[in-house]
C-alpha cells in the first residue's frame, strides 16, 4: 500500500482587515506552498514536505514578526479540513462554485461542483474569482483553450460549459491532476484533456490562453505561451498582485500582445491581453 503524501501545514496568525495575507500568500507560493485557507485572523498554508522550503518559510515568517505553528499532516486529512470550512462561492449571477455536499445553487447561469481537496482553485481565492468574472465576458463557443496551471480544473470546466470544444489543461502537481479528473467527471463535461506537465507543450495553437499561477511562472513562460497563441487570440492572466501589474504588462506587451484591461479584487488582479499577430 502506497504511503500517503505528507504535507507541512502552517497556522499563521494575521492581522484582520489588512492585505497582509494576500502578500504573504504570494511569497509563500514561491517556496513550495500550494494550498491556502484564509480566516479572519489566521492563514492556513500547506505544501508537500518534500517540495517545501521549510527553512526559508520559517525565516520569512520570523522576519515579518508573525506567530505561527507548523505540523505534518497526511494527505487524506486535508480533505476533512476543507469539508469543515468550504462554503459555496458566488461570482455575481454568472457562476457558483460549490462542493457536492452543498445544495444546488439555482440563481446563477453556471454551477461548478468542485471537490474541496488540496488543489488550488475552489473559487474562494480572489484570483479564481477574477478569472471566472473575466471569462464571463469572452465567447468560448466552438473554440479551443489552453489552461496553464489548472489546479482543481475549475477554469477548464467552466470553459467547457461555456462552449469550448477542447480544453488542454496542465499542472505540475499530480494531486491537482487527480483532483481535476474527479471534478471533470462530476461536472459531466466533455472535451477536457488533462496532463501532468510543468512546461507549455508546443505543437498546437489556441485562441484562448488561461493562466492563473503567479508572476514568476507566468514571466518565465511568456515565449512558450506566445508560441501557442493564435493570431488575434486572448490571454487571461492572474495569480498576480496589484504590484505585479506594471512588470507583467511591460513583458507581455514586449511579446506583441496588447493590454486590454485589468480587474482588481482584494489586492489581486487579473489582466486581459489580445494578440496582435506581431
Amino acid at each position: 500500500m502506497q504511503e500517503p503524501l505528507i504535507y507541512l501545514q502552517y497556522q499563521i496568525q494575521i492581522e484582520p482587515g489588512t492585505d497582509a495575507a494576500d502578500l504573504l500568500i504570494a511569497e509563500l507560493s514561491l517556496l513550495g506552498i500550494e494550498g491556502f485557507e484564509e480566516g479572519e485572523t489566521q492563514l492556513t498554508a500547506s505544501g508537500k514536505k518534500e517540495e517545501t522550503d521549510a527553512a526559508a518559510i520559517e525565516l520569512l515568517l520570523k522576519n515579518q514578526g508573525l506567530t505561527f505553528t507548523v505540523a505534518e499532516v497526511a494527505q487524506q486529512n486535508w480533505n476533512a479540513l476543507w469539508e469543515s470550512s468550504f462554503e459555496p462561492v458566488l461570482i455575481e449571477d454568472f457562476a457558483a462554485v460549490r462542493a457536492s455536499f452543498h445544495a444546488p445553487v439555482t440563481t446563477v447561469l453556471h454551477e461548478l461542483i468542485i471537490t474541496p481537496k488540496m488543489s488550488f482553485g475552489t473559487g474562494h481565492h480572489a484570483t479564481t474569482w477574477l478569472m471566472v468574472k473575466e471569462m464571463s465576458t469572452l465567447d468560448f463557443s466552438g473554440k479551443t483553450v489552453f489552461d496553464f496551471g489548472t489546479g482543481t480544473g475549475v477554469l477548464a470546466i467552466l470553459a467547457a460549459k461555456l462552449g469550448a470544444t477542447h480544453v488542454f489543461a496542465i499542472d505540475n502537481d499530480s494531486w491537482s491532476i487527480d483532483n481535476a479528473i474527479e471534478n471533470v467527471a462530476v461536472n459531466a463535461v466533455a472535451g477536457i484533456e488533462l496532463q501532468l506537465a510543468d512546461q507549455v507543450p508546443g505543437g498546437k495553437t489556441y485562441p484562448i490562453v488561461l493562466a492563473n499561477i503567479n508572476k514568476h511562472v507566468i514571466m518565465a513562460h511568456l515565449a512558450a505561451m506566445k508560441a501557442i497563441t493564435e493570431k488575434g487570440g486572448t490571454w487571461l492572466l492572474s495569480g498576480l498582485l496589484t504590484t505585479d501589474e506594471a512588470d507583467v504588462r511591460t513583458a507581455v506587451e514586449a511579446m506583441g500582445l496588447q493590454w486590454q484591461h485589468t480587474l482588481h479584487k482584494d489586492g489581486w488582479i487579473s489582466m486581459r491581453f489580445a494578440d496582435t499577430g506581431v
